[in-house]
């Protein structure tokens, strides 16, 4: 298990973003909650939990996500440190997407606050979340059924998901990749690729890599243990090698941004495919560094 780190958030900045946090009310939805109950319900015995998951920490919690009290700390936190506007930059998403889905899988979908969003974007369409920790669907389910939105949730790799090829329209991902080794972020491209009908589109929203590559003081800011490979990395070309067209990065308020590609038809994607192989653009990515971290954080443990 990864040794918590001492940083920036949890010498300055935790202590001023908990005088804005009902603590007490926290406590007390924690204390409700039958956690190991609940996340049975959702827990899928046959999933192999990966390492680069369960052995790291994340924003300080030991077990990172396979917490429960990261599941509670995590919305009370992040609307504070998602700046400048967490609704803002989740929304950046929903207005990116250019299709009319009528199937959505939010992978990496947490407490569900994109994925919420985007049922209220596409109320028509079958949305499906995707995570992970089983902790963080109790608390996504929770959400959805307290604003009456009818949303599946499944606990699942977003490398392997399970689900057929050329299921859905729309795949998003909202904070994942800076929170995934480079390797298992292209994994999950790929694996999008193949869940997309032709024509589909992939939307990711993450830090901003061309920022966080100039900005080393932002990854001291957080417990975040690939943050710096990701930084390095170049998501254009990892959708390009995933076989994604049409691909194309917005910046959102400098610190964050919107990378989205289409799942070509099979014979402009041959043809593209011999194009990339002339004018391929190397992928700088280093995994062989020391990683830290960066954005939306949970603080500390209720357990």
């Amino acid at each position: 298990m990864a040794v918590g780190k001492d940083t920036i958030w949890e010498r300055f900045l935790q202590p001023v973003v908990r005088l804005f946090i009902d603590e007490p009310a926290l406590r007390r939805f924690y204390d409700s909650v039958d956690w190991e109950k609940e996340s049975d319900r959702f827990r899928n015995p046959t999933l192999t939990i990966p390492s680069y998951y369960s052995s790291q920490n994340f924003h300080g919690i030991q077990k990172g996500y396979l917490n429960p009290g990261a599941a509670v700390s995590y919305d009370p936190i992040t609307q504070y440190v998602l700046a400048p506007n967490e609704t803002w930059v989740r929304q950046s998403l929903i207005d990116a997407i250019r299709c009319k889905p009528k199937r959505i899988l939010d992978l990496g979908c947490g407490t569900a606050t994109t994925t919420l969003m985007l049922k209220q974007a596409f109320p028509e369409a079958e949305v499906i979340g995707l995570d992970l920790s089983p902790y963080m669907l109790v608390m996504a389910e929770h959400k959805a059924e307290k604003v009456q939105r009818n949303i599946q949730f499944k606990h699942g790799n977003a490398e392997q998901t399970g689900f057929p090829d050329g299921y859905f329209d729309l795949v998003t991902a909202s904070l994942l990749f800076h929170e995934t080794p480079p390797a298992v972020s292209q994994a999950i491209l790929k694996e999008s690729f193949r869940l997309l009908k032709t024509g589909g589109e992939v939307a990711i929203l993450d830090g901003n890599q061309k920022t966080l590559r100039q900005t080393d003081w932002l990854n001291e800011i957080f417990e975040e243990p690939y943050i710096k490979a990701y930084a390095s990395g170049n998501l254009d070309a990892w959708m390009g090698s995933a076989g994604f067209e049409a691909v194309q990065t917005t910046d959102v308020w400098l610190i964050h941004q919107v990378t989205q590609g289409v799942k070509p038809i099979a014979g402009e994607a041959t043809r593209n495919s011999a194009a990339r192989s002339r004018f391929h653009a190397p992928d700088t990515t280093d995994l062989g560094e020391d990683l830290e971290g960066f954005p939306a954080p949970a603080f500390g443990t209720m357990a």
